[in-house]
């Protein structure tokens, strides 16, 4: 197993772990560039962002094509509409 899909079982298992409707990375992935359809599922994002440690956090985004500075750009704003904290929206 590749380096990147350990990483990539590791967020999911965290982010899907106590929901039923379970996202795959790409699904995921598109969460986190679109505040609007990250709200549909605030559980796994806020997980993605609280939970999952930024070093895999940048990993995946990287391998899903999302730059470093649109994540943070998309962690500030669902953190604004969350009310959570998140180290990559500071």
């Amino acid at each position: 197993m590749s380096t990147m899909s350990k990483h990539l079982v590791s967020v999911l298992t965290t982010v899907n772990a106590p929901y039923s409707n379970q996202l795959d990375g790409a699904q995921l992935a598109h969460c986190l560039s679109n505040v609007e359809l990250a709200k549909d599922f605030p559980g796994q994002v806020s997980s993605f962002l609280g939970e999952v440690p930024v070093a895999q956090q940048t990993s995946f985004a990287a391998e899903f094509g999302i730059e470093l500075e649109a994540l943070k750009a998309f962690a500030s704003d669902f953190a604004s509409w969350s009310g959570e904290t998140y180290k990559l929206a500071a």
